[in-house]
């Protein structure tokens, strides 16, 4: 294979950026569950001879994205997670952007129908002087990555 010059490494994990209805918001320090996966469905024919099973594809599932950030006077999510609370179902768009070392995008995972499932504060520990962080757990009904 003949060199081009050009090094592809891999992308560091810690450089990304959050949009929740295309806005950028600063400072998570975790961003887990960009998962989906498929039921998987055995079916045999009636007069298949064979015995073999076949596999169809069943439901599409995406794992709720968790994001972590410390907390600031910013109180956004809990305000989003308050309506859910009371009632008033709030979905939204958002996209986890994967930066490369210049600070380009290189990757964007577009998530729709969005909605806090779960919001956490803490723990706070007199004895250490960590940040504060704020989780939230945000469930959605669908994951691509954008092109």
């Amino acid at each position: 294979m003949p060199q081009t010059g050009k090094r592809d490494d891999p992308y560091q994990q810690y450089n990304f950026l959050v949009e929740i209805d295309g806005v950028a918001r600063a400072g998570f320090t975790e961003c887990s569950g960009l998962t989906t996966d498929t039921d998987v469905i055995d079916y045999r024919e009636g007069n298949d001879s064979t015995m073999n099973v076949r596999k169809l594809a069943g439901l599409r599932k995406y794992s709720n994205l968790v994001l972590k950030h410390g907390y600031t006077a910013d109180k956004s999510f809990w305000d989003w997670r308050k309506k859910i609370i009371n009632g008033e179902m709030d979905r939204r768009s958002a996209s986890v952007v994967l930066l490369d070392e210049e600070r380009n995008e290189v990757l964007r995972w577009n998530i729709r129908e969005a909605w806090i499932s779960k919001w956490e504060s803490g723990p706070f520990n007199a004895k250490t002087n960590d940040v504060a962080v704020e989780t939230v757990e945000l469930v959605h009904e669908g994951l691509e990555l954008a092109t």
